[in-house]
């Protein structure tokens, strides 16, 4: 089965497609899939290994007890009002809540992102490149929360940390 799905991975990886919804990969597997979304747009515009950092990030997360236990959960972890809906921009990852559709419409750069996403969740390929940072942040701002842990460094437009 693996096989199979490998072997269409790759296939599609290489076939042009006109919309980011012509094909999805991996529709069948959600945490991949949420996986996904979260380096399509914390870093879709980014190199190769940033992309893979940003997933690193999502997999340390997993595997820290402060954080959810899954990669959707993860993903998707952020305030939530008295009715259960997110509140607008107050999510661990932005675009999650920024009330903007969740639809990929860069075809090429989502199927890249589903590559990154399946190698590092099925595979571990990229696994330690953020040498376990739990968080990051773009080049261009300033959180506060930065300063109380350890700085890791940077790969392309982001910047990793992680707790002491």
């Amino acid at each position: 089965m693996k096989k199979l799905i490998m072997a269409a991975m790759l296939f599609f990886a290489f076939t042009p497609v006109s919309s980011a919804t012509d094909f999805d990969l991996i529709e069948e597997f959600p945490e991949v899939r949420c996986m996904a979304l979260n380096i399509y747009y914390e870093a879709r515009g980014s190199n190769l290994a940033d992309r893979a950092g940003v997933a690193d990030v999502v997999l340390n997360r997993v595997n820290d007890s402060r954080y959810p236990d899954t990669i959707c959960d993860v993903v998707q972890q952020g305030k939530q009002d008295a009715n259960g809906n997110m509140v607008r921009n107050m999510c661990q990852f932005s675009w999650y809540c920024d009330g903007k559709h969740d639809r990929p419409q860069d075809g090429d750069r989502w199927v890249d992102a589903q590559s990154i996403a399946w190698n590092i969740v099925q595979n571990d390929k990229y696994r330690g490149i953020t040498e376990g940072a739990t968080h990051y942040h773009a080049t261009y701002v300033e959180p506060n929360w930065a300063s109380s842990l350890q700085l890791v460094g940077r790969i392309g437009a982001h910047i990793f940390y992680r707790w002491e």
